[in-house]
């Protein structure tokens, strides 16, 4: 096994010295306006800084594997103990639960500006290497280490991250778009149960009123805490791009949440892993 942290995912070069800047892709400046925002990306110092950053990380863990973890109700019947040693990505208040905290290789992930906007400490002090929304990067400007992921809202999936990709309507495809830009051969799905207790209109932002039953633990977002609802559908069209994209590169993706809805990748037992 590869026994790389998360520390190590970027060379030593970039880390000591931003000196070594991405290239400015004319082809690309040409497609965005003037006047928007997104320029900043390819000519300011801290886009440029982060393009290179990206580069330098793409492919660096080919070969290995990884779980991507939903924060579903079943997360709490998996015992995550057994992901110590493992290569983990982490989605949005995954830090809340207690296996967390001994996980010796894990990255973190996390777009949705409503959790930023009301967890941004808690994000910011997950001590370890966290992938966050280009577009808050002003709220979250403290939360170091931290990798710049700019958003793009036309349906793909990116190949390389160093441009934009699609949300996709879930923070798991964009984790599985970090975990194929990092080189993983294969994903793992774990607390993807791809359902909800609350119904209405997709991405509809509601206040909860009520312990949560959604998420691993009741606090997830809790009594007064702002989250959109679900839009399964959309959710279910990025994972199939996402599983064509990795099946075309020799790599895969298994999905090991115990339950569920989630039936657009292969199913594996959990204890059939290690």
């Amino acid at each position: 096994m590869n026994d790389q942290s998360a520390e190590t995912l970027v060379p030593d070069e970039l880390r000591s010295s931003w000196a070594h800047l991405a290239r400015r892709s004319a082809e690309r400046l040409a497609r965005i306006p003037s006047d928007s925002g997104a320029r900043q990306w390819y000519t300011s110092l801290i886009g440029r800084a982060n393009i290179a950053r990206l580069a330098a990380m793409r492919g660096r863990l080919a070969g290995e594997r990884c779980f991507i973890l939903g924060n579903g109700p079943s997360l709490a019947e998996t015992d995550l103990s057994r992901l110590r040693d493992e290569w983990v990505i982490g989605l949005n208040r995954i830090y809340l639960h207690p296996a967390s905290a001994h996980w010796r290789r894990w990255l973190y992930c996390c777009v949705n500006p409503h959790v930023i906007e009301q967890f941004h400490d808690e994000i910011t002090s997950v001590p370890t290497l966290k992938f966050l929304p280009w577009e808050c990067r002003r709220r979250l400007r403290a939360a170091t280490p931290a990798v710049w992921l700019r958003t793009r809202h036309e349906p793909r999936f990116s190949f390389d991250l160093t441009d934009a990709m699609w949300q996709g309507g879930t923070v798991t495809y964009v984790a599985l778009q970090v975990a194929f830009h990092l080189g993983f051969r294969e994903v793992i799905l774990l607390g993807v149960d791809h359902s909800f207790v609350e119904t209405g209109p997709p991405n509809a932002l509601v206040r909860s009123d009520a312990p949560d039953r959604n998420h691993f633990s009741p606090e997830y977002f809790g009594p007064g805490t702002r989250w959109q609802l679900p839009d399964l559908e959309q959710s279910e069209t990025a994972y199939r791009l996402a599983r064509q994209a990795f099946e075309q590169e020799g790599r895969r993706i298994c999905n090991a949440t115990i339950g569920g809805r989630l039936e657009v990748f292969r199913r594996v037992r959990y204890d059939e892993l290690f």
